[in-house]
């Protein structure tokens, strides 16, 4: 874990020893569990680190915000926790829903933020303090007043296309908000694939930024999607159709 901290401190995140001990503690959790529901396929610790925890954080080196403002935050599909946890764990003022599809995902990521204190449960009743974890479906929870155009930023480290991608996610975001997937580093060609979508939406692609996780030769790419406007009502479309016919 000493490792995480050094790196860190490279991009000038400074992470204390209580920040150090929710990572290691979250790190066990996550292989424990795992031992028992599919969360991951890395689970080695320097691995986990680098391609979990660093990759997680790295938002910080392009969109810098979020060190210090106090942003509303959807991740969403966000599996065991990433990118959002970390960032919650690295940049504690930050407010943060987790989003997931698997309800045994979300107990999990309940159980870890109760562990790791990550939330005053005096504040959250269900409203954007701390940091909660949420079970839905993006194509339903997008047509919830409670999550529709609310949030500064929606993150993303799912596999889909950026179209599928912009179509699930973009509704979340409040205009002059910004969604920012993380991919992987050939990403030109699919953002210019997915740039229909990102309008249709709502949204303009303003920049693609890349960097390279720390002693890896893994480059990851994020795309910055400023929603310009409203989103139309028909989207998100029924259940599935985004993944299976993505808007080109």
């Amino acid at each position: 874990m000493e490792r995480l901290r050094e790196k860190a401190k490279q991009w000038n995140i400074e992470l204390s020893d209580r920040q150090i001990e929710q990572f290691q503690i979250y790190y066990e959790m996550l292989v424990e569990t795992n031992k028992v529901m599919n969360l991951t396929a890395i689970t080695e610790l320097d691995e986990v680190i680098t391609k979990h925890f660093l990759d997680s954080i790295a938002l910080a080196e392009i969109y810098p915000e979020i060190r210090e403002k106090e942003l509303y935050i959807l991740d969403l599909g966000t599996g065991a926790g990433f990118p959002g946890l970390p960032l919650k764990i690295a940049f504690p003022q930050l407010k943060i829903v987790l989003m997931d599809s698997l309800n045994k995902r979300i107990k999990f990521l309940q159980s870890v933020i109760d562990r790791l204190e990550l939330c005053d449960k005096n504040k959250v009743n269900g409203s954007n303090e701390g940091i909660i974890a949420v079970h839905g479906r993006a194509e339903e929870a997008a047509r919830n007043i409670n999550y529709r155009e609310r949030f500064d930023v929606c993150v993303s480290r799912a596999v889909a296309n950026l179209a599928t991608l912009s179509e699930y996610c973009i509704p979340f975001v409040k205009v002059d908000g910004k969604f920012i997937p993380y991919k992987s580093a050939e990403i030109e060609q699919e953002a210019e694939e997915g740039k229909k979508a990102v309008q249709l939406m709502g949204g303009k692609i303003a920049d693609i930024k890349k960097l390279s996780l720390p002693d890896s030769d893994i480059e990851r790419s994020f795309v910055i999607i400023e929603k310009k406007k409203n989103t139309p009502k028909t989207y998100p479309r029924k259940a599935g159709t985004a993944s299976k016919e993505p808007i080109h």
